[in-house]
């Protein structure tokens, strides 16, 4: 079991935790007195510090009547998992069923109120005893109560997590709106964890999903290996838990809703709005009845769906992943940083990542749409072609909403800068914004050129530059662009900033080549390549299995290699290595210039291959990359290609397998490119609930100066003792600390490590020799940060906190116990940390 500690603002927020409700049935009689009062259960007192500066401490106490049945022999009254764990809210909190249940109160945490009124309700029901009737009206009682709140929790599953048994990503206030929810936080590690399994299988068997119940298993590791989703994988399959798993590796859920132990329970209405927290295990009983209760409760006010979740077993073979069919990937080469951009077509989004493959920004979200606005609310509809306009602009072929879409970095915006989410037939243009129509943009790119006019200036690098989007419009079959500032073009054509128009092609659906820009014809345009040093842009001409090139200084348009003379013929596919016409593809989407090495590298997409067209000979060859164990790579459906800086490195959007690699061109070699998700800010698993227990020395330590050859030194040591019965460091647990020193003028033997099984600490620190210890008069700090792993019983839970120490410089004329020391430059100070599953205290001895 794990307790969690949060703080608001600078409150220390202490465990809340309800009290699963006795299974009269079941139970022996021994239990059952216990549970209807017959024995003396000690009274929880509880201090909570006020949440809002200027408001009185509270202290409230309560003797409970209930406590914790558990019908297994390893749960012993002395070890009882809840006992010193059951926290008695505030006055302010604590009521009871009906008009005496609480609110949440401004300023109060309102995971805090829940667990407050299940914790209530645990006690009612209790002293119900037997009576069915009786415990059923207290729970309908309860739910109409809590109803009347109308809250929801704002915590959501964030992007990037791996899912199981389901074939894409669940939400909260999307997939999941609707059902009565039951949030099962676990970890595979944890026997209790695995005890509850067969209980939530039998609940899922007698409400399935189509009636209005849904089970979500929550990982949440305790230990490292357990982060690993190949592990979970196995586990779920090991286990034969077939609802729907995700792995927050992050913990991300886990603190946003305050949970605190393993197994947690925690049951959600069907707008997400929180009813029940149950704790531990031998609960089926009373799972049944609040779930049972909602379940009836809500499909008589008509607010549960009946719709299905997107199951599918088979996806435990293989890890959910992040990316779902992406489509084009581009670097960002005029920004100060290398940023990449990727279009996770299936998930209709834009991500924006580090080469290393951290997530930087995530644009949309996994459902379709056609909305402008911040990143979050921002909607995409199977977006393609993705280009940088310096470091701080990004244009979207937003392909099924048939629009040009703008991502401000800046602002974190995104706007429409042509297109209006309905396909048109336009094949001239002219207009501006969402009043020209384009139909199905597949590709963009971004090119700078200074006005094609007879203009004459002594220094051609001072001439004014001026940017001009290039769409390929796969849907007529079309190259258009958007002029992006007020721009001269072929034959002296001037464009004003912002209008959009067809630059060559027909609209016919063929492969023809001509001087003439208009009287080209193109078959369904899918890539775009600029080849800024002889200024052409190269496609993938995906229908005639070609790939092809535009002066970027006339519009003459010239064929490079594949397909046929014949214009006509659009089935002129194959897989042939060679120059020109005798080149062969099928279906190429995506191609890339490499000014590196002057190669056209193309995705030969219905080939599974990527293929290198040397632009001055026009032969295409086929690229060979080999993984890690020297296997050639096998692609599938390969649609966008883009080079590093360097021109060193290929990354290959690698279409069907839903994923992106990264190829060495001077070796050959290539590997995966997994996207790391960061948690969004709110749910930052490093934010300040992580370390808010803070424990400080009332008295600051006193420390001589050193003179000459002697070092002030200084020794720390700590003992770790526990007040709890039975509570230990849990064996084989990782038990962590490390060391924060004032300065690099000071030094320790190690600054971080373990305590391998021992229960103490000794810390040998040296200061700042014939050096002032303070600064400006103040005491330095020392800090030393653990993160520890403990067990009382069957229950298991981690402890995270820090011990801030203060250090001054010790006065001449100041007494001191010791000589020895005083003489030596020495201080040892002994210190006792008390731990308990409620508490952690710091004693100087």
């Amino acid at each position: 079991m794990e307790l969690f500690f949060g703080r608001a603002q600078n409150i220390l927020l202490r465990p809340v935790f309800h009290r699963a409700i006795c299974q009269t049935k079941s139970a022996s009689p021994t239990a059952f007195r216990r549970c209807t009062g017959s024995r003396t259960s000690s009274t929880i007192k509880t201090r909570i510090r006020a949440q809002q500066p200027g408001r009185p401490q509270v202290q409230s106490s309560s003797a409970s009547s209930c406590s914790r049945c558990f019908h297994s022999s390893s749960f012993p009254s002395h070890r009882h998992p809840l006992r010193s764990l059951l926290r008695t809210p505030s006055l302010a909190t604590v009521s009871k069923i009906g008009t005496r249940m609480s609110s949440s109160p401004e300023g109060q945490d309102m995971m805090e109120v829940l667990a407050g009124n299940s914790n209530q309700l645990a006690d009612d029901i209790c002293a119900a005893g037997s009576n069915a009737g009786k415990r059923q009206k207290l729970v309908m009682d309860y739910l109409k109560a809590t109803d009347r709140e109308g809250r929801s929790v704002s915590a959501e599953f964030p992007d990037g997590l791996d899912w199981f048994n389901v074939t894409e990503p669940l939400t909260l206030q999307g997939s999941l709106r609707g059902k009565v929810v039951v949030l099962d936080f676990f970890t595979y590690c944890c026997i209790n964890c695995m005890h509850i399994l067969p209980n939530l299988k039998r609940l899922e068997h007698l409400y399935p999903i189509e009636q209005g119940l849904a089970v979500i298993g929550v990982h949440s590791a305790k230990f490292r290996n357990e982060k690993d989703s190949n592990n979970i994988r196995a586990a779920v399959e090991r286990y034969e838990i077939t609802h729907p798993v995700v792995n927050d590796n992050v913990m991300a859920m886990w603190r946003k809703l305050r949970v605190q132990c393993w197994p947690t329970l925690m049951i959600l209405g069907p707008r997400a709005n929180p009813l029940f927290v149950i704790l531990g295990e031998g609960n089926y009983d009373d799972l049944k009845l609040y779930v049972g209760s909602a379940i009836r409760y809500y499909r008589e006010k008509g607010e549960l769906r009946t719709h299905s979740l997107p199951i599918d077993l088979s996806h435990t073979a293989g890890l959910a992943s992040h990316l779902k069919f992406p489509g084009k990937v581009v670097c960002c080469e005029g920004g100060e940083e290398e940023l990449y951009a990727v279009s996770d077509s299936g998930n209709h989004r834009i991500l924006i990542f580090e080469p290393s493959g951290t997530v930087r920004y995530t644009i949309g979200g996994k459902s379709s749409g056609f909305v402008d606005g911040g990143f979050r609310e921002a909607r995409f509809n199977a977006p393609q072609g993705v280009a940088f306009r310096g470091g701080d602009e990004l244009y979207v072929a937003d392909n099924e909403n048939h629009a040009i879409r703008r991502i401000d970095l800046r602002t974190r915006t995104v706007s429409t800068v042509a297109g209006n989410g309905v396909q048109g037939n336009d094949r001239t243009g002219g207009k501006t914004g969402r009043e020209q129509a384009l139909s199905s943009p597949w590709d963009v790119a971004v090119y700078t050129t200074r006005d094609l006019d007879m203009s004459f200036h002594v220094d051609e690098s001072k001439a004014p530059l001026k940017d001009v989007l290039l769409i390929a419009i796969a849907g007529i079959h079309q190259i258009w662009a958007i002029f992006l500032e007020d721009t001269i073009w072929w034959k002296f054509k001037k464009y004003t900033a912002g209008s959009c128009c067809a630059i060559a092609g027909s609209g016919h659906e063929q492969n023809r080549n001509t001087s003439y820009p208009h009287s080209a014809a193109f078959a369904q345009p899918s890539g775009l390549a600029i080849n800024r040093e002889v200024k052409e842009v190269y496609l993938a001409d995906s229908e005639s299995s070609a790939i092809r090139k535009i002066s970027l200084t006339d519009g003459k348009v010239m064929a490079v290699a594949g397909g046929d003379r014949n214009p006509l013929d659009l089935f002129a596919f194959g897989d042939v290595d060679g120059k020109g016409y005798e080149a062969k593809f099928q279906h190429p989407l995506g191609v890339a210039y490499n000014a590196k090495d002057g190669h056209i590298y193309v995705a030969d997409t219905y080939n599974h291959k990527i293929k290198k067209i040397d632009a001055s000979t026009n032969c295409a060859t086929t690229c060979e990359f080999r993984e890690a164990n020297g296997e050639i790579k096998r692609f599938s459906e390969p649609a966008g290609l883009c080079l590093d800086r360097t021109g060193q490195l290929l990354f290959i959007a690698d279409t069907n397998n839903h994923e992106l690699l990264v190829a060495s061109l001077p070796d050959g070699t290539i590997r995966p490119l997994k996207l790391h998700f960061p948690v969004p800010e709110e749910m930052d698993s490093s934010s300040a609930d992580d370390r808010a227990t803070v424990l400080r020395s009332k008295h600051p330590i006193k420390l001589r100066l050193g003179s000459g050859k002697t070092v002030p030194k200084l020794r720390l040591l700590f003992n770790f003792t526990f007040p709890g019965k039975g509570t230990k460091l849990t064996e084989e647990a990782p038990q962590r600390w490390s060391l924060t020193l004032p300065s690099t003028d000071w030094s320790c033997e190690r600054t971080n490590g373990s305590l391998d099984g021992a229960q103490s600490l000794t810390l040998p620190i040296a200061a700042p020799q014939g050096r002032e210890l303070t600064a400006n008069g103040n005491p330095v700090t020392i800090e030393i940060g653990f993160n520890l792993n403990l067990c009382e019983g069957d229950i298991c839970f981690p402890k995270q906190f820090t011990v801030r120490l203060d250090v001054r410089q010790a006065e001449e004329d100041e007494d001191d116990d010791d000589d020895a020391s005083k003489a030596n430059n020495e201080s040892e100070q002994h210190y006792e940390v008390q731990l308990s599953r409620a508490t952690v205290a710091l004693k100087h001895n």
